[in-house]
């Protein structure tokens, strides 16, 4: 007798997904690079945070009636998130840009237990005056802060000479008059990296992939280099590569591993020479950092300048040996190093220095927003939440909700 198959057969998606898109480098641009294609967008803005939240102030993702760029950190909080924007894409009459509170609570189906605030703006081509401006000036110019006023239904944007006192700064309350201070990410550190073979690319294409780091990479051989390089990354290819260590700007953190042990000697001895470095790490066994170090100081280097040497590199219990595995295991290392110092100077302090754009859209502003109606198996009306530090266990996806049930 025969038995019926009992092998579960993969159902066809009636539509097939895509990746989804990070946002490299300042909104500006990429807010820019899609009005020259498409007639609006929105961008949300995570503008205040309060309790643990899964994104900082200053987060932003870009929307779209097709799809999304960046993060304010997934699930139901950007999912509502993006509803909120999508319905201020298709109502041309509402106000040009609100400011929503979200609790990240039983209601939203999540346990942070935080409340997050965002400004939500819909943008057309009638800003990219603005936006080209803004671009062009912050390529160049160092500690300009981005202002957005709302007031009367029109919210204008202008640079300010100086800086904010930190990432975001939020002045005045809506529906009277709200102007967001957005400080640009400093200059993103800078990371040198010496070898293009198989870590190096992979190191490479991850770090990009993070869009933390302005990346200088190096090597003798041209040939590994390749012709496009992600954004974020200038390659170069010099038959000496030591002699570029000298270009470096202070603060860099340096990454060796060439295909040459002498020339990853001579690229160490000179980076340890310099006094103005923020890291240098040298890929190798222990027994290449023991030689190495007692090179090092026979050629004079003191034991306090050869202990900066950072050998071998990446972060401990990776036993992996392929090149994927190593690279993780070097970028979270400087992940680790990277600590941005934020500007200290007030808002209230800074001087406008360019003519004030405004959004020629004219309609009534609004503080807060109830959350749209939410995704299927969730419930709304998140702005009415309690606050919800003293977590009950009911959304059943910690621990407090596994002590409730026993």
């Amino acid at each position: 007798m025969s038995v019926p198959s009992t092998r579960l057969r993969p159902v066809a998606l009636r539509e097939a997904g895509a990746w989804l898109t990070p946002l490299a480098g300042h909104w500006i641009d990429a807010a820019r690079d899609h009005l020259s294609r498409h007639t609006a967008l929105a961008r949300i803005t995570v503008i205040a945070v309060r309790g643990s939240t899964p994104r900082e102030a200053g987060a932003t993702m870009l929307v779209d009636a097709a799809g999304t760029v960046g993060t304010i950190g997934g699930g139901e909080l950007e999912w509502r998130a993006t509803a909120l924007a999508r319905e201020l894409l298709r109502d041309s009459r509402a106000a040009p840009a609100r400011i929503v509170h979200l609790i990240l609570g039983r209601e939203l189906g999540q346990c942070c237990g935080g409340r997050v605030e965002l400004w939500l703006e819909r943008l057309t081509r009638k800003n990219l005056p603005w936006l080209d401006d803004a671009a062009r000036r912050l390529r160049v110019e160092r500690g300009l802060a981005v202002a957005s006023e709302m007031a009367d239904g029109i919210v204008s944007h202008r640079l300010l000479r100086h800086p904010v006192a930190g990432t975001v700064v939020i002045e005045g309350r809506a529906p009277e008059r709200v102007t967001l201070f957005e400080m640009p990410q400093p200059h993103r550190p800078d990371v040198w990296i010496f070898g293009a073979g198989h870590v190096g690319q992979a190191l490479v294409r991850l770090l990009a992939e993070l869009a933390l780091f302005e990346i200088t990479w190096i090597d003798s051989r041209a040939g590994l280099l390749p012709a496009c390089v992600p954004s974020g990354v200038t390659s170069t290819a010099c038959a000496a590569p030591a002699n570029h260590v000298a270009a470096a700007p202070a603060g860099t953190r340096f990454v060796v591993m060439t295909h040459d042990h002498a020339l990853d000697y001579e690229i160490c001895r000179m980076i340890l020479a310099r006094t103005d470095s923020c890291w240098v790490g040298l890929i190798g066994s222990a027994s290449k950092s023991a030689r190495f170090r007692s090179r090092l100081l026979r050629d004079g280097l003191s034991r306090e300048t050869v202990s900066r040497l950072n050998c071998p590199i990446g972060v401990a219990g990776i036993s992996s040996k392929l090149p994927g595995a190593i690279a993780i295991a070097i970028a979270a290392q400087l992940l680790q190093q990277a600590k941005p110092k934020l500007p200290h100077s007030a808002a209230s302090d800074a001087a406008s220095d360019a003519p004030s754009y405004a959004s020629s859209e004219t309609s009534e502003t609004s503080e807060t927003l109830e959350a749209p109606e939410a995704a299927p198996g969730a419930s709304s009306g998140a702005r009415a939440e309690p606050d919800p530090s003293g977590c009950a266990g009911d959304c059943r996806t910690c621990a407090t909700a596994r002590r409730k049930k026993k």
